[in-house]
C-alpha cells in the first residue's frame, strides 16, 4: 500500500490594506488553504471589521492598525494591497520595522507599479514583486469569487515571481509576466478595458437620458447590448466582433447621429463619439471597408460640423 504523498505546506500571508481587493484576497486566500496571520487597515476597527467578514475559521487573522506593522507576525508572505501612492511608503516603513528572515517575499498589488516601489525591502534582502488581478473588484465576497480563475500581471525578482505563480495555479487563475518598464502601459489598457468601458457605458446612457428615458430604465436597456458585445469578443478578434455603423460604412448614419450630438449638453458624447469612431474605421478598414465610404467617414469625423460631405 503507497504512503499518501504529504502536503507542501502553502505559504503564510499577511495583507496590508483592507479594501475591495485586500478584504477580497483574504476570503480567497483563505478559501485555498492559505494561513492568513494578518490583515492591516489604517485604521484598526476597519481591520477588525475585514477579519470578522472571514468568519470563524481558527486560527483567527490578528487585526493591526497602520501603526502597528511593526507587530506583523512573521508571515512568509507579504502582500501590499494599498492604494498605489501608499505603496513606497508602506515599503520604507515596513522596511523599518522587519527583517527577512528566511525566504520573505513581498508583492504589492498596484497595476501601474513595478517592484521598484518595494525597493527598500529589496536592498533589506527581501524578494520583491508584483502581482495584479486582472478583474473588476467592486465588493470582497463577489471580489473573491472573480479571483478565482481570472488573468494575474507578474513581475519581480524570480523567486517572488515563483511565489505568485504558485498562488495563482492555487487560486485556478493564469498568471503571465511582464517587463518592470510596461507596467504603466498595460495598466492604462487595463483601465481602457475596464473603467472607462465603465465611463463609457454612462455616457451612453446620459444620451438615452436625453431622450426622455430614465436613466435607471436605460442602463437596464442597454445591458443586453453590451453583453451581446463581450460574447462577440469572447468568440471572435475585435475587428471581426465590430458590427454596426462604422462596420457598415453608414456614411449618412453617421452623420446624423453627428448632427444629434451637437450642443453643449452633449459635447463630451460629441468628443468621445468622434475618437472612437475613428478607431472603429480602423478596424472597419481592416475588415475590407470600401476605401471611399472610409474616405467620407473620417471627413465627417474631422469636420467641425455635421454638415461636411
Amino acid at each position: 500500500m503507497k504512503k499518501p504523498v504529504p502536503q507542501k505546506r502553502k505559504p503564510s500571508i499577511a495583507i496590508i490594506g483592507a479594501g475591495r481587493l485586500g478584504q477580497a484576497l483574504a476570503i480567497a486566500l483563505r478559501s485555498a488553504g492559505y494561513p492568513l496571520l494578518a490583515l492591516v487597515a489604517r485604521r484598526r476597527q476597519k481591520a477588525e471589521n475585514a477579519v470578522a467578514l472571514l468568519g470563524g475559521v481558527k486560527p483567527q487573522a490578528r487585526a493591526l492598525a497602520a501603526n502597528q506593522l511593526s507587530e506583523l507576525p512573521p508571515a512568509d508572505l507579504i502582500l501590499i494591497a494599498t492604494p498605489d501612492d501608499a505603496i513606497a511608503e508602506t515599503a520604507q516603513r515596513l522596511s523599518n520595522v522587519w527583517r527577512p528572515e528566511g525566504r520573505r517575499t513581498v508583492l504589492h498589488t498596484s497595476g501601474a507599479l513595478s517592484s521598484g516601489a518595494l525597493a527598500p525591502l529589496a536592498q533589506r534582502g527581501f524578494e520583491t514583486g508584483s502581482i495584479h488581478p486582472l478583474v473588476s473588484i467592486s465588493e470582497p465576497v463577489s471580489g473573491a469569487a472573480a479571483l478565482r480563475g481570472a488573468f494575474y500581471c507578474l513581475e519581480g525578482t524570480r523567486k517572488a515571481k515563483t511565489l505568485a505563480a504558485a498562488l495563482v495555479r492555487d487560486l485556478g487563475g493564469c498568471s503571465f509576466t511582464i517587463n518592470p518598464e510596461s507596467k504603466a502601459l498595460y495598466h492604462a489598457a487595463a483601465v481602457m478595458a475596464s473603467p472607462h468601458l465603465t465611463a463609457l457605458f454612462d455616457l451612453a446612457t446620459e444620451m438615452l437620458a436625453a431622450c426622455g428615458i430614465k436613466q435607471s430604465k436605460a442602463q437596464e436597456v442597454l445591458m443586453p447590448l453590451l453583453e451581446s458585445t463581450v460574447n462577440n469578443l469572447k468568440a471572435s478578434h475585435s475587428r471581426k466582433a465590430l458590427t454596426g455603423t462604422f462596420a457598415r460604412g453608414d456614411v449618412a448614419t453617421v452623420r446624423k447621429h453627428l448632427q444629434a450630438l451637437q450642443g453643449d449638453r452633449l459635447a463630451e458624447a460629441l468628443a468621445v463619439y468622434k475618437l472612437l469612431g475613428l478607431h472603429s474605421l480602423q478596424l472597419a478598414e481592416k475588415n475590407g471597408l470600401d476605401p471611399q465610404l472610409l474616405k467620407q467617414i473620417r471627413k465627417l469625423l474631422h469636420s467641425t460640423g455635421a454638415q461636411s460631405e
